[in-house]
């Protein structure tokens, strides 16, 4: 039943989806502001292909496609303390994290912003460094 429930608020959001893609250049100057990064990859992603320096790094699809929305929120609520606070989000190509921004818009979480193209090709690609992941925070 939280599967369906889950499924529809996505379907929903894409309907009514307003939230913001910024490319590496902004997400750099607005960081630099104090804007909190989270990565939403995996685990085994953040090994293998390291994190933005500086980003929080919380799990929002698992490897085997499911959420968690509850631990997400638990951890993410430690960084983003209010629904007007500014954020960004990113994950592997830009597909989980426009999943989860539209999720917040249709939520009314304000002020999210997504890296256009993920750490793939939103980062790498444009020459950007990532951080060995250290575990946990």
């Amino acid at each position: 039943m939280k599967k369906i429930i889950f499924l529809i608020l996505i379907a929903l959001s894409f309907v009514f989806a307003k939230f913001t893609t910024i490319d590496d250049g902004k997400l750099l100057k607005m960081q630099k502001q104090g804007v909190v990064v989270i990565d939403i990859r995996t685990p085994k992603e953040w090994k293998q292909r390291g994190i933005i320096k500086g980003a929080k790094t919380i799990e929002f699809f698992k490897s085997d496609g499911s959420v968690d929305f509850i631990k997400f929120m638990k951890k993410f609520t430690k960084y983003v303390k209010s629904s007007k606070q500014p954020f960004i989000i990113y994950c592997a190509h830009a597909n989980r994290s426009k999943v989860l921004g539209k999720l917040f818009d249709r939520l009314g979480v304000k002020n999210v912003y997504e890296l256009k193209g993920g750490i793939e090709y939103g980062w790498i690609d444009k020459g950007r460094k990532t951080v060995k992941y250290k575990g946990s925070k």
